[in-house]
């Protein structure tokens, strides 16, 4: 990717209200770096990542906020951006909300923006997690065992079939309101009752619920998939990692990645982008179930926060990939890269307080490593480091992230830390986790069968899914 080449601008659009969010920060630097004109559609100020010098502006998000079933307000915020600039530009959505309501607007954008081609409402369709349980199975990728549930009744009888505890999710997680008392994207259920009251609470969710087994959390279970894809899901970059750390613990964003290859998870994204025709960036989320299979649980219609770890030998991310290829020129062939390690820096620290007593990593336990062979971690550990914050060549950005996170975070995390919940009437991961005796009270209805967690897969409070 030559400077002289990077003529055409890009437009970074988050509606995400996350002043943390490092992966916007990763993308403003990797087309800076390469002589792009990059600007930003985020919150006010932009936060941390508004002070990096390789960033030409912030512009303003759609005012009061935006109605996912009426984009109107971005197409106008959008248009408005694009006549500032004054010419055409490349747009990045970084959150699944920016991706979704791109989408419904790119037809009337064509003549503003370069933006990858996702026809039928494609990047809901796949975050919608009740359209993506489907897709796996028509496509025979591994997903957790998963029930739709028509009525309250068949919650509870679902909540005993699959065992307890389970995961409880909303198909559309967008859609939730905003601070809705006990209504998250995903949560850990540990009775019937639960499952039936959160059923109940359907029409103000706004989407269907699913109920799905739980996959118990722990070292090396938790692993992901990056791509860039051309036309027709041609990999233009694609590679699998494995989260070392995670913040909240073992459930959340990658605080510690390293890029290590697995080829179950890297044949399951490929097989995915191509049977969708995928044109775009995507980021999957697998947890490695006790029979060691490869369970897709999540699907990212964008980058994610740790893109920056799939960077190869030369410098080539899946950000550059994809504005290579809307810019029309050649995208070179990926060349090195596995053993990067992605650090967060600010979740780094939070993860290693908080997981302090988490089991040692087990030495060779997941596929990759026994398919690296002997040589293959050491190998891996030598890999170079790439920081979410820090970069000798930008460092205001995160001198910034540390005081706005000492300044606003401190108390919050510290609440965190001690199990106090943080907002009124949410309960946190340790308040929402029932000890197994108190489970037992409860009885399955009539005729359901009963499935005991097994010892091995104990409900710790660190296993609550809260993105």
């Amino acid at each position: 990717m030559h400077a002289y080449l990077s003529h055409v601008p890009a437009v970074l659009l988050r509606l995400d209200r996350n002043p943390f969010h490092h992966g916007t920060l990763g993308a403003v630097r990797s087309l800076g770096r390469k002589g792009v004109e990059v600007h930003a559609v985020v919150e006010a100020g932009g936060g941390p990542m508004g002070r990096s010098r390789y960033l030409r502006a912030v512009h303003p998000g759609p005012a009061g906020g935006l109605d996912p079933e009426a984009p109107e307000t971005l197409l106008e915020c959008l248009t408005g951006v694009s006549e500032r600039i004054g010419r055409p530009a490349v747009l990045v959505a970084m959150d699944d909300l920016s991706a979704i309501t791109v989408s419904r607007v790119a037809p009337m954008l064509t003549d503003r923006f370069r933006i990858p081609h996702q026809p039928d409402n494609l990047p809901a369709r796949v975050a919608d997690k009740a359209e993506l349980s489907r897709l796996c199975a028509r496509w025979d990728i591994p997903h957790p065992e998963t029930v739709i549930p028509a009525s309250g009744g068949e919650a509870a009888e679902a909540a005993w079939r699959l065992g307890l505890p389970l995961v409880a999710k909303w198909s559309r997680p967008w859609l939730l309101p905003p601070g809705a008392d006990g209504l998250r994207s995903t949560t850990l259920v540990h009775t019937a009752a639960e499952a039936r009251r959160l059923y109940e609470r359907s029409a103000e969710a706004g989407s269907r619920l699913l109920l799905q087994r739980f996959l118990p959390a722990g070292p090396d279970t938790d692993w992901f998939f990056h791509g860039a894809f051309a036309r027709g899901g041609r990999p233009l970059l694609a590679g699998s990692g494995r989260k070392e750390l995670s913040w909240p613990v073992r459930t959340g964003l990658t605080a510690v990645g390293r890029w290590l290859p697995d080829p179950a998870v890297e044949e399951a994204g490929l097989r995915l982008a191509e049977r969708l025709g995928y044109q775009g960036i995507l980021d999957l989320d697998f947890r490695r179930d006790e029979r060691g299979t490869f369970r897709l649980v999540d699907f990212n219609p964008r980058p994610g926060a740790q893109f920056r770890l799939f960077t190869d030998a030369a410098g080539l991310d899946v950000v550059q990939a994809m504005y290579l290829d809307l810019t029309g020129q050649r995208v070179p062939a990926p060349a090195g890269g596995p053993g990067r390690v992605f650090v967060a820096e600010n979740y780094a620290l939070l993860a290693a307080v908080r997981g302090r007593s988490l089991p040692p990593r087990r030495a060779a336990a997941s596929k990759a490593a026994a398919t690296a062979g002997a040589a293959g971690e050491p190998a891996a550990a030598r890999g170079r480091v790439e920081a979410a914050w820090f970069a000798a060549d930008d460092l205001l950005p995160f001198l910034a992230m540390i005081l706005a996170f000492l300044g606003r975070g401190l108390g919050k995390g510290a609440r965190v830390l001690r199990g106090v919940p943080v907002v009124q009437g949410r309960r946190t991961a340790r308040a929402a986790v029932r000890a197994p005796r108190q489970r037992a009270r409860e009885q399955p209805p009539a005729g359901s069968a009963t499935r005991s967690v097994p010892p091995e897969a104990p409900a710790a409070p660190d296993e609550l899914v809260t993105r």
